[in-house]
């Protein structure tokens, strides 16, 4: 076998390595700012677009994410059925289960999102034990993280803020996401001003491309070496 051929090999190996290695099926939590203004916390992530649900509806604006539920916005705190995140006046999310007849007792909320995305935020209230958030790629479940993943315990409290904050999700490197599943399984999840970014990935044929320019490119080096 020529030097060029096992160097040829070797990239080769090498790319498949990397292409394999990199997606990480997973997302990862970062905690955010606890300190609200009257229209709630708000992302701060670069390039991120936010649905304050100002309007009155979970809809989308920029007509990227699609809301299962898009009725289910309420303003201020109403007792035993849903209570704003500390310091929000405005309009936000709450979901609470089928059976509890509530405001919102729609179950769970999906949010379809039409691009890949590699970051969603929300600002949470009141965090509990039962509130929960799915993220999916297609039909595959990559992670789900509960009330305990966000605050250490969860309590539940209106007021603290380790219970009401920003909380921004981001996709591993090599992975994406485009659908979010929102559930609770008590009265209530509330959260307000969620924010997505969407993800610029190169499309897989674009990447082999790259490899297989990166391939001859070394085969030819090696042959004028050799000359």
């Amino acid at each position: 076998m020529s030097t060029v051929q096992k160097l040829s090999l070797a990239l080769i190996g090498t790319a498949v390595v990397f292409m394999s290695a990199n997606p990480a099926n997973a997302v990862t939590l970062s905690k955010g700012s606890t300190t609200p203004t009257s229209n709630g916390i708000f992302s701060t992530v670069l390039g991120a677009k936010t649905i304050d649900f100002n309007d009155g509806t979970a809809i989308d604006p920029n007509k990227v994410a699609t809301y299962s539920t898009p009725n289910t916005i309420v303003v201020l705190t109403q007792p035993s059925q849903y209570a704003a995140p500390a310091g929000d006046n405005s309009p936000y999310l709450t979901i609470s289960p089928t059976s509890s007849n509530v405001t919102g007792n729609t179950g769970p909320v999906t949010i379809n999102f039409n691009q890949a995305l590699n970051y969603f935020g929300l600002h949470c209230g009141s965090v509990d034990t039962y509130n929960s958030i799915a993220f999916f790629n297609g039909s595959t479940l990559l992670r789900t993280f509960t009330g305990s993943d966000v605050s250490t315990p969860p309590t539940g409290n209106q007021t603290i803020s380790q219970d009401n904050l920003f909380v921004d999700f981001f996709a591993d490197p090599g992975e994406t996401f485009n659908k979010i599943v929102l559930s609770s399984t008590g009265v209530a999840f509330e959260s307000d001003n969620h924010s997505y970014r969407v993800a610029n990935v190169p499309e897989p044929t674009t990447t082999l491309g790259l490899l297989a320019f990166g391939v001859m490119s070394a085969g030819s080096f090696v042959k004028r070496k050799l000359k």
